[in-house]
């Protein structure tokens, strides 16, 4: 199975289909190009007997830093025929078990996207942060939902109102993460649990995974589309020029002037 962006390194073994995402020099930013190659491997592996269990990890020691900005800043990336939706579509709607690695920075959709898959695991390096309100923006991939259902509404609006980053340990209290591992055990941690799912009956996994998501999937599914029109919205407001501005000058946004 091969990959359509050299940003995304892909391979099956094992029945265990393994996605990288590999741009260390930016920390593994995520552009569009990026966003297709990942739905188009998840939509593959969906259908493929080959492939019983998928890994999500980051090269060079990052999950992901969320959006690439620059893919933002034209204000086209949250519609439901973009690359991100399609990706955020074929993750929430994958029918076989997803592990994650995360070390270093898990940023953004680096975080909201532990909510839909299985498993993680956390090397102790790894930050996260939903900043989404320090940009001008809302919650996106259904976290206005899912995050105050597993952590507690307090929790959840300190970090999404907040924007507050939190570490590894705090990952696995919040429910995002099954371990906090040494950084140079995460991905080993994950591959660990893939193949043990890999050898389990495969029908009986991928009924188990359903029945697991009955009671929330159509909801988290239309929470996912509401905020993806808020967001659409949102790229296009002063409050996120302001934002993004701020953040290529390296200076504090100043919001002082917005009602």
């Amino acid at each position: 199975m091969k990959s359509s962006c050299p940003e995304i390194r892909a391979g099956v073994a094992d029945r265990i289909l393994e996605i990288t995402i590999d741009r260390p020099e930016r920390k593994n930013a995520l552009t569009m190009a990026m966003y297709s190659a990942m739905a188009e491997l998840l939509t593959a592996a969906a259908d493929d007997p080959e492939v019983r269990v998928v890994i999500i990890s980051g090269a060079g020691g990052n999950f992901t830093s969320g959006n690439d900005l620059t893919d933002f800043l034209g204000g086209s990336a949250s519609g439901e025929e973009s690359p991100v939706f399609q990706f955020m579509q074929a993750l929430y709607s994958f029918p076989k078990p997803v592990v994650a690695a995360v070390n270093g920075p898990a940023i953004g959709i680096g975080t909201t996207m532990l909510l839909h898959c299985d498993m993680a695991y956390a090397g102790e390096d790894a930050i996260f942060q939903m900043p989404f309100v320090d940009l001008g923006l809302c919650p996106e991939y259904a976290s206005s939902y899912f995050l105050p259902r597993i952590a507690g509404h307090a929790r959840a609006s300190e970090l999404l109102l907040l924007s507050r980053k939190f570490d590894a340990r705090e990952a696995v209290s919040l429910g995002l993460c099954n371990a906090a591992v040494p950084a140079e055990e995460a991905l080993a941690s994950a591959r660990a649990t893939a193949a043990e799912l890999a050898q389990k009956a495969p029908a009986a996994v991928r009924l188990s995974k359903r029945l697991l998501r009955r009671g929330t999937h159509d909801a988290g599914l239309e929470v996912i589309r509401e905020e993806a029109g808020h967001f659409q919205q949102r790229l296009a407001s002063e409050e996120f020029k302001e934002a993004a501005t701020a953040f290529m000058e390296k200076r504090p946004a100043d919001f002082s002037r917005f009602e």
